[in-house]
């Protein structure tokens, strides 16, 4: 026991006690049905059933938009609510107002509508909730994404979850956003497409002498992130409106569009 408060002790003076609990991660969207492994294994006949699923919605369409990320996310700029499978961000702490006006222009959008806290239960399982939401908002579609960020520095392999100040003034860092979404339909699921886009940055850890350095690493990856991905969506939505809008050729057997 002795031993241990010895060690604590060192290692308090040579970090001054200060350190950066990273945010929680990015929410699992294989538990919004993505693939179509997640729909088949170990489920019931009803859920089977959604195989026979086709897409539903009219076009143009009003799109509602959510962010999800894992149970008791917390960053210093935004915090999720809800408990279950994952939590929801109503904060646009790191998504620019330009971005989200470029899914507004989309063509065959009649409008974008964000989910608010007063639409959803406490209490998250799957999509559905999700899906009843975008539904009392009239929306046709629901896009839900997620920003999975990650710290790393040149000795550990694995994602960093708490990034000590004062870190060897030659010790390498990494920051690293993976921003993902998929566009569903609301009366059914259906899943039209999923998109994908990532960003980093690396460089010395004398830069992270603060939290607020730090911090401010976390935002600008995750800012460069959801801009990557709106592109994404951007390329997305022409291959769905494409195959499910006004002018698709009827008949035959569409498929969900990758990003």
């Amino acid at each position: 026991m002795f031993n241990r408060l010895m060690l604590s002790a060192i290692v308090a003076l040579f970090t001054g006690c200060a350190s950066y609990h990273a945010p929680g991660r990015g929410a699992d969207l294989s538990a919004m049905g993505v693939t179509a492994e997640a729909q088949k294994a170990g489920t019931p006949a009803d859920i089977n059933a959604s195989f026979d699923k086709r897409p539903l919605a009219n076009f143009p369409a009003g799109v509602a938009v959510v962010r999800i990320q894992a149970p008791g996310y917390r960053s210093s700029t935004a915090q999720g609510f809800g408990n279950g499978a994952y939590s929801i961000v109503l904060t646009r702490d790191v998504e620019p107002d330009d971005a989200m006006q470029r899914l507004a222009r989309l063509p065959m959008v009649r409008g974008i509508a964000p989910i608010g806290r007063l639409l959803m239960p406490n209490q998250l399982s799957s999509d559905k909730e999700l899906r009843q939401a975008a539904a009392q908002l009239q929306a046709d579609l629901l896009l839900v994404y997620t920003l999975d960020t990650t710290f790393h520095d040149r000795d550990l392999a694995s994602p960093l979850s708490v990034v000590t100040l004062g870190l060897s003034p030659t010790q390498s860092t990494t920051v690293i956003t993976t921003a993902s979404a998929v566009l569903m339909d609301t009366r059914n699921g259906y899943i039209y497409g999923v998109s994908e886009a990532s960003a980093r940055k690396a460089g010395l850890a004398t830069a992270w002498n603060t939290t607020s350095a730090i911090d401010g690493d976390r935002k600008r990856t995750e800012t460069e992130a959801f801009q990557k991905l709106v592109g994404e969506v951007e390329t997305m939505w022409k291959g769905v409106v494409q195959e499910n809008g006004p002018n698709a050729p009827k008949g035959g057997t569409r498929y969900p569009t990758g990003g």
